[in-house]
């Protein structure tokens, strides 16, 4: 049976095996001749070639290759032309970009016919570059707008300002092809981030993975190359920030800006001016505020400390306030004008509560050891009787004006105020004993837990109840 079985086979299909048994031989030769493909370029002396290479990569890509320390051909698990320790220009950067390993992937042809040598993809792996804040803009410029593939693998950024570092952004990934297209990936400030933007980069969307950070910015139709117009909207736990911008080299212009979380809500305009020298102008619309934020939030002392960038500052402000109707505020209105340059603080308040008008001006020099706020303020009332119930004081003072004024300098750090003249109407001019007694009073009343807890309702009646 089995012999007459194999008779069947080698008559009828003897021509058929026969034919597998010579694909086998094929495929041997297809796989000897793939491996010599790929393993012979590696006998290849690549430094005669290199100016061939580095012209491709500055025409593809704009980089011009400066130096490196060796070149190399990589066969698995994709034929690649591997470069170490590369020194590249950016265009115009003044800093070289520092890559540890530059791998360039050649068309299959160029393998072996150099004279036409053409990369489709280039890879950056583990590079390095610091530059200065306003070069930004031209690095990632330089970035993402390649037609032809690139990836960035790893990269170490660091943005300065006169020789001090402002940020650090560490393991940076971007793809201009495939399934992360336009994506960049990496850490700040600890964190891990990722930026995606749309093909055209009109629209990029910034997310601070495991921190509830994200924020969205959508450009309008860019018209002049020198300008960027669009809107900013932001989530930052449970705040919301939103706004219009508009920027060129030399000013950056916020509006129809929308602040909101569970402490403070408001509406500001802002213009930042870069040259020849920043000028901030901002104009706030406060609509709600818990003043237990800023008692919580602010660290005066701390804040005092930075004074190299204390002085670098040089801003126009204005605040305004309105209380809502039905509101149980005690303030109805508040206006504050805040101009600083050079670390000196310009000011003028008016607060309205109940139609009792509270006036302060002054100015206080924050570069000092220890700053002493100057203030000259008044106290104008058509009923004396009114404005003590606002700190629900008992007074039987009924019709009487209040006109009440007093000045003199608060150490803002050390919690001492020195009163240099307090008058009341026409009758009252207080004598140094008077003036020593409000002192007392103050440092011990309102001063005693720091400056940002002297505006306590509780604190102030205590005060005017001390000294009425």
């Amino acid at each position: 049976m089995i012999n007459r079985l194999n008779k069947i086979i080698h008559n009828k299909y003897s021509k058929f095996f026969s034919f597998i048994f010579f694909l086998r031989y094929l495929f041997a030769i297809f796989i000897i001749s793939t491996v010599l493909f790929l393993l012979i370029p590696n006998f290849f002396n690549y430094e005669k070639k290199a100016e061939i290479i580095k012209n491709d990569i500055l025409v593809n890509y704009n980089y011009e290759i400066i130096n490196y320390e060796n070149i190399k051909f990589r066969a698995f698990p994709r034929p690649s032309l591997e470069l170490k320790n590369v020194i590249i220009n950016l265009n115009s950067l003044p800093k070289k970009l520092k890559v540890g390993y530059l791998k360039i992937y050649p068309d299959i042809i160029s393998i072996y016919n150099y004279e036409n040598f053409k990369s489709n993809k280039i890879v950056f792996e583990d590079s390095n570059i610091e530059i200065k804040a306003r070069n930004l803009r031209v690095l990632i410029k330089n970035l993402i707008s390649k037609k032809n593939k690139f990836f960035l693998n790893n990269l170490n950024l660091k943005v300065n300002d006169e020789n001090k570092e402002i940020i650090r952004i560490e393991n940076i990934k971007f793809s201009n092809y495939g399934y992360d297209k336009n994506s960049f990936q990496g850490k700040i400030f600890g964190k891990k981030f990722k930026i995606k933007t749309s093909d055209n980069f009109k629209k990029i969307s910034l997310k601070l993975i495991n921190s509830g950070i994200s924020a969205i910015i959508d450009f309008d139709e860019i018209k002049n190359r020198n300008t960027l117009n669009g809107v900013f909207k932001s989530k930052i736990l449970n705040t919301r920030v939103k706004f219009k911008f508009k920027y060129d080299n030399k000013k950056l212009i916020i509006s129809n800006s929308f602040f909101r979380n569970k402490s403070i809500s408001f509406r500001n305009n802002n213009e930042i001016v870069f040259e020849p020298f920043i000028e901030l102008k901002s104009k706030f619309e406060i609509e709600e505020v818990n003043t237990q934020f800023f008692k919580k939030k602010i660290n005066l002392k701390k804040l005092l400390e930075s004074k190299n960038l204390i002085k670098k500052i040089n801003s126009k402000n204005e605040f305004n306030f309105v209380s809502k109707k039905f509101s149980r505020n005690l303030i109805d209105e508040m206006y504050l004008k805040a101009d600083i340059a050079f670390g000196r603080i310009n000011y003028i308040k008016n607060i309205s509560m109940a139609d009792n008008l509270f006036t302060c001006r002054g100015n206080i020099n924050l570069l000092e050891e220890y700053p002493l706020l100057f203030f000259n303020c008044s106290i104008n009332s058509n009923d004396k009787q009114q404005f003590f119930k606002l700190f629900s004081i008992k007074s039987n003072s009924k019709n009487e004006t209040l006109n009440l004024n007093f000045n003199g300098n608060l150490n803002v750090l050390n919690n001492k105020i020195n009163f240099k003249n307090v008058t009341l109407n026409e009758n009252y001019v207080a004598l140094n004993e008077d003036l020593k007694y409000f002192k007392d009073k103050f440092e011990n009343i309102l001063f005693n837990e720091g400056f940002l807890e002297i505006f306590s309702l509780k604190k102030i009646s205590n005060f005017i109840k001390e000294v009425s």
